[in-house]
């Protein structure tokens, strides 16, 4: 075991359970006090679902005030964020309920800051600025199993430039998660298998990168297990409670995990390929970690070796790429990016905005280092389609 220096803060509370929905007054009577005023966030296709209803019957008798913004799809932008604290503002929100996958979640979590701060959202981009102490409450329901935005304290969001940046610190940390699997039942195919493999990508760069300590690893590793186990069975039926409740499990533990330990390569590369071109989160990282797995392993292979065995293959780079590949194409994620007009040409400007400031915290804690060269490799791998192969001299004997 590697003897990492760890520091946990899990000052967030947790609460699971089919139906668990059905006590949110209370929870916020004890965050926020009786008779509040909230703001619901969701985004449009949460709201057309009918699950917007569902928390407003939630709060019915419980004398709180809500309003609603329904109105922003798509991953966060700074103008969303800061229109959004704009109307925490209006209605004197006492705290935010964010509805949604982890763009709404991440969304709701920096316009809970914003709101009772002077600095538009831009402002606290890569911590140029310190976040307010006291942001408002929020409460956050996750509707997909993926980013585990619902328990870490990043906000990734595009500022006006259109570069995929990040905002970080205790004040984004959800003061709730409320886990309610019934939320996610009946998530189309693709959105489960996009939200899926981000969960997966988050736990295997947990449990390998240089940051990983045993806490944050044991997350990671549980988490690889209930997805490989779960996942395709999701896909398949949108309406499988059981796998449901383990996958949205498993999201919030990859959460945990990279709240502690951080990301690697193939969020620095499926970060750039989102600023190149409209690639959904998830879709980028995947293949990014398609691209990137059997190079970091053949480096680290104690790092990589349990979670070959959560995965349940051998414990060899091959192996573990074989296994990744597969699971893509099962739940139907395709590794030809010329669908969003990404092809071998495009390898030179990924690795330009691969080395951004903004990547750069993922690069150094990556398992491997990545030279010039090797990210020239790995992206032309991404570009293509192909994983990147072991060189000879890396091969096991």
């Amino acid at each position: 075991m590697r003897c990492v220096p760890f520091d946990l803060s899990l000052s967030i509370r947790i609460a699971f359970g089919p139906g668990r929905i059905a006590g949110l007054s209370a929870d916020l009577d004890q965050l926020v006090g009786h008779k509040a005023s909230l703001l619901l966030i969701a985004d449009p296709g949460v709201a057309a679902a009918g699950l917007v209803e569902q928390v407003t019957s939630a709060l019915q008798g419980g004398g709180h005030q809500l309003s609603t913004c329904t109105e922003f799809g798509g991953e966060p932008k700074a103008v969303q964020i800061d229109a959004a604290a704009a109307a925490a503002r209006r209605c004197q929100a006492d705290g935010i309920i964010a509805l949604g996958g982890g763009s709404v979640l991440d969304l709701a979590k920096l316009a809970a800051a914003v709101a009772v701060a002077g600095a538009p959202a831009e402002a606290y981009a890569l911590m140029r600025t310190p976040l307010p102490a006291r942001p408002l409450p929020v409460i956050a329901l996750p509707t997909t199993a993926g980013t585990g935005a619902e328990v870490t304290r990043t906000a990734v969001f595009t500022d006006r430039a259109g570069h995929k940046v990040w905002a970080w610190g205790d004040a984004l940390r959800p003061a709730l998660a409320l886990l309610d699997p019934d939320l996610t039942l009946g998530l189309p195919p693709a959105l489960t298998a996009l939200t899926g493999a981000d969960a997966l990508v988050h736990a295997i760069e947990a449990a390998t990168s240089r940051r990983s300590h045993p806490v944050a690893a044991s997350q990671a590793l549980h988490a690889i297990r209930l997805i490989m186990a779960h996942l395709p069975q999701a896909v398949a039926d949108g309406g499988h409670a059981p796998s449901r409740a383990a996958l949205l499990v498993a999201a919030t533990l990859a959460g945990l995990a990279i709240d502690g330990a951080g990301t690697g390569i193939a969020h620095a590369l499926g970060h750039a390929l989102g600023s190149l071109a409209p690639v959904p989160h998830g879709r980028a990282v995947a293949l990014a970690l398609r691209s990137s797995l059997a190079w970091n392993a053949a480096a680290a292979p104690e790092a990589f070796a349990p979670v070959a065995l959560a995965m349940g293959v051998a414990p060899e780079p091959a192996a573990l790429a074989e296994a990744l590949a597969g699971l893509l194409a099962t739940i139907g994620i395709s590794p030809d990016l010329a669908d969003v007009g990404i092809g071998p040409a495009d390898a030179p400007r990924l690795v330009e905005l691969c080395q951004a400031p903004e990547n750069q915290p993922m690069l150094a804690a990556n398992a491997r280092q990545a030279e010039p060269a090797d990210l020239a490799a790995l992206a032309a791998a991404l570009c293509a389609g192909r994983c990147r192969p072991i060189p000879a001299t890396e091969q096991p004997a």
